[in-house]
């Protein structure tokens, strides 16, 4: 396991402290953040857009001096990086026949493999380079290939690729980025998964939050991660401030950046997930090769360092990948949830000329849900929430804290409430198949899921309504329910919502339909006593109530002691199934982000239960009922998760 690669790869965006017109001073600072980064693992180092000079020489660059200089300070590099097999893309200038072209340079091992022009003869940074340099695309007419040292090198178009990794990197310069069709979305059509930006951008007013919201949006709609360094302050200042903005991005994500405007050198560290990033584009609308693959030239690299296993991770994940870190769109996205469920389920009610929608009530999280969703239902339909029959059907495993918040709930919400014990009825039914009721098996267990499931449908079919379900996502992924039990409804509201969201929308109902200076007053008779009900089902912990109460009349049979914490399967499913995440990249990362709240051992035990369940429990998804998708996430068979119930998960475990 220690060995295996996890497919990520470690990125730098260095902004070195520099002398303008100093090559000499200049690459031994380049050398050094070179070599630190090195040291941490970086597979790829990106430099600044003319770092070896500086960006603001000015007419400086038509001087021999200043360009013989900066040919020996390459040179000097070169001569230094033999031994690191790391990718360094420094931003230099070249004169190419009688054109002075500004360029990146790749360096491996101490070998120039590829020259990069820049598109773009402007520029954006207030130091006027327009007219001094040549654009790529005029030189690349006559050029495929420059000679520098000696040596016939690539130039122009270039995809630079690992073969042994697959790793791919383009490479763009300053405001290239900024072109309607940049090179680097060129690029990425082209396959390149990440795009390096050797820059010199300005600090200006408000130009932090453009040049991250392009960085940002390019690599969302490119589907690729994006490394940018830009020159720093220590660059000329005659007429205006170079930024030194560094940052690290994949697929509309920020990793890292370092913004601030220092006198010393930076160096912000990442990890490039790639192996995402191809499976992101696999199928994904316009991620095919359009580009003309005459277009562009593929150079190979050695073998670039990649991630292990054991490798300490440089990039935070979200312990709750299924809710966003901003509060602001935390309770947009409930909101939205909210209305996509509403909606889906009055459509259904509408289509089917339905009378009643019948529910049962449990006083757990995921009932709970599923009844503010059938009354808001009703309410998009003009029709009361009597329209809503809910039923609670105490069992053996019933408490009084449940009960108590059903009950409370159902009158606050004024739904025609009906209370049916399913006691007698299973005992009946464990004399018919002659089971003993002192033997608390899955028979036990499942005898009263199948027995509710009936009642249900039973009255829905009395009603002329239909029954709606209220089994969540994270539920179908584990196989945690009863087949043609809680497994089953007529509809089913709550399939495309994992528990971890669900929690969550019951606390945004609770904070902002129910109170707080922005509550419905008129979502039902009582808010504030659905408030404190819907509070108390959150407070209680996660369980099918099957078994009988412990001793003091609590819970007894609890969801997660049994199948593990609902915070670590949302966690695996979502990785599994939105990238296709490895097992072993899959530990690294868990381990990396609940280092915290669990030891590696029990993540392990809990990742080999999620494998193991995911697998075996096919077989129910594979006949779920009708359910509307709400999030990138789905499992629904029709149109999302097609898998057969038979598959073998021995080469995950």
């Amino acid at each position: 396991m220690a060995k295996t690669n996890i497919g990520m790869i470690r990125v730098a965006a260095a902004s070195p402290v520099l002398k303008v017109g100093n090559p000499e001073f200049n690459s031994g600072e380049i050398l050094s953040c070179a070599e630190k980064a090195y040291a941490q693992g970086a597979g790829i180092i990106v430099f600044p857009e003319l770092c070896l000079t500086g960006a603001s020489c000015g007419d400086l660059f038509f001087q021999d001096v200043l360009y013989k200089s900066q040919k020996d300070a390459l040179n000097e590099i070169a001569l230094a990086t033999k031994k690191m097999n790391a990718a360094l893309i420094l931003g230099t200038y070249l004169r190419i026949d009688n054109f002075l072209a500004e360029c990146a340079i790749l360096l491996q091992n101490g070998l120039i493999k590829g020259i990069v022009p820049k598109y773009s003869s402007g520029g954006m940074d207030g130091q006027r380079r327009a007219g001094r340099f040549s654009s790529g695309a005029e030189i690349e007419r006559i050029r495929d290939t420059v000679t520098l040292f000696d040596c016939e090198i690539p130039f122009g178009r270039i995809i630079f690729q690992d073969p042994e990794s697959g790793v791919t990197i383009g490479i763009e310069t300053g405001e290239d980025l900024s072109a309607p069709v940049s090179p680097g979305a060129k690029l990425c059509l082209a396959g390149a998964q990440i795009i390096c930006n050797t820059a010199a951008s300005p600090a200006l007013i408000g130009s932090v939050s453009r040049r991250r919201y392009s960085v940002l949006q390019k690599s969302r709609d490119c589907l690729c991660g994006y490394v940018y360094a830009s020159a720093g302050v220590s660059e000329s200042t005659a007429s205006g401030v170079y930024s030194g903005h560094c940052m690290a991005a994949e697929s509309g994500v920020l990793l890292k950046e370092n913004c601030a405007l220092s006198f010393e050198s930076k160096l912000v560290i990442s990890d490039i997930d790639y192996e995402r990033i191809i499976s992101e584009r696999t199928g994904a609308p316009g991620s095919v090769n359009l580009a003309s693959p005459a277009s562009y030239r593929s150079v190979d690299l050695r073998p670039l360092p990649i991630l292990k296993y054991d490798s300490p991770l440089q990039r935070n994940y979200s312990k709750t990948p299924f809710i966003p870190n901003d509060p602001v769109t935390v309770k947009e996205n409930c909101r939205e949830a909210f209305e996509i469920q509403s909606a889906a389920l009055a459509r259904r009610l509408s289509h089917t000329k339905s009378k009643k929608a019948v529910l049962g009530i449990s006083g757990g999280l995921d009932s709970t849900l599923a009844l503010l969703v059938a009354v808001q239902a009703m309410k998009a339909l003009e029709r009361p929430a009597k329209d809503v029959i809910t039923v609670t059907m105490p069992g053996f495993g019933t408490t009084d804290k449940t009960y108590s918040n059903a009950m409370a709930m159902m009158e606050a919400l004024r739904t025609e409430i009906r209370q049916i014990p399913i006691n007698e009825a299973v005992l009946i039914h464990f004399r018919d198949i002659a089971h003993d009721p002192e033997v608390k098996n899955t028979v036990y267990e499942n005898v009263q899921a199948r027995e509710r499931t009936q009642i249900l449908m039973d009255l829905a079919n009395m009603e002329g309504g239909i029954q709606v379900g209220t089994g969540d996502l994270s539920e179908a992924a584990l196989g945690w329910n009863t087949y043609n039990g809680d497994h089953m409804s007529m509809y089913n509201v709550n399939a495309g919502i994992p528990k971890t969201v669900i929690r969550t929308m019951l606390r945004w109902f609770v904070d902002c339909i129910l109170t707080g200076p922005d509550q419905d007053p008129s979502f039902c008779s009582d808010n504030k006593k659905l408030a404190t009900a819907v509070t108390g089902v959150l407070d209680t912990p996660v369980s099918p109530e099957l078994l009988p109460p412990d001793e003091s009349g609590g819970i007894a049979q609890k969801t997660e002691d049994q199948v593990g914490p609902y915070v670590l399967h949302d966690f695996f499913l979502y990785h599994t199934v939105r990238f296709g995440t490895s097992p072993a990249k899959l530990l690294a990362i868990a381990k990396k982000t609940f280092a915290d709240d669990y030891a590696e051992d029990i993540i392990k035990n809990w990742l080999n239960v999620f494998y193991r369940r995911f697998f075996a429990f096919q077989f129910k998804r594979a006949c779920a009922p009708d359910s509307p998708k709400v999030g990138t996430v789905s499992l629904s068979p029709g149109s999302d998760w097609q898998m057969p119930s038979d598959a073998n998960a021995d080469i995950w475990l």
